[in-house]
């Protein structure tokens, strides 16, 4: 699969903030958060479901992949989104490893793997 997504038992305000604690605690911050809901809602588009895109970034991380390839800088900032589907509320991502397989690069793929294993850790912390 090319996400990693996951069900949590709380509202998307409340997911929202327990991913950017989670985050802060493996050296990640939100350089933006996105209520694309909203956004579509102020076009004046009919949109019921919620839906917040966080673009994440670790400072040390994205230097280390674009100091390996420029390419790189397509993909970033990382971007985990929370967001509903009928009822329930998922958080979950693109995973950095399948995304790095368009750049033909074995460090790039190690790298975006922890990356990846970092994010996901980050999220199974939230419940």
């Amino acid at each position: 699969m090319f996400h990693y997504t996951k069900e949590v038992s709380m509202s998307v305000k409340e997911a929202v903030q327990a991913v950017e604690t989670a985050l802060k605690d493996e050296s990640f911050g939100v350089l933006w958060n996105l209520d694309l809901a909203q956004k579509l809602q102020d076009k004046g588009l009919d949109f019921n479901e919620e839906v917040v895109v966080l673009e994440v970034c670790n400072p040390h991380e994205a230097k280390k992949v674009l100091e390996e390839s420029m390419l790189v800088s397509y993909f970033l900032p990382c971007k985990v989104t929370v967001y509903t589907e009928g009822s329930t509320t998922k958080i979950g991502m693109a995973k950095p490893s399948k995304l790095i397989e368009m750049v033909d690069n074995d460090e790039l793929k190690n790298m975006a793997l922890d990356i990846e294993n970092r994010l996901i850790g980050c999220l199974d912390n939230v419940q």
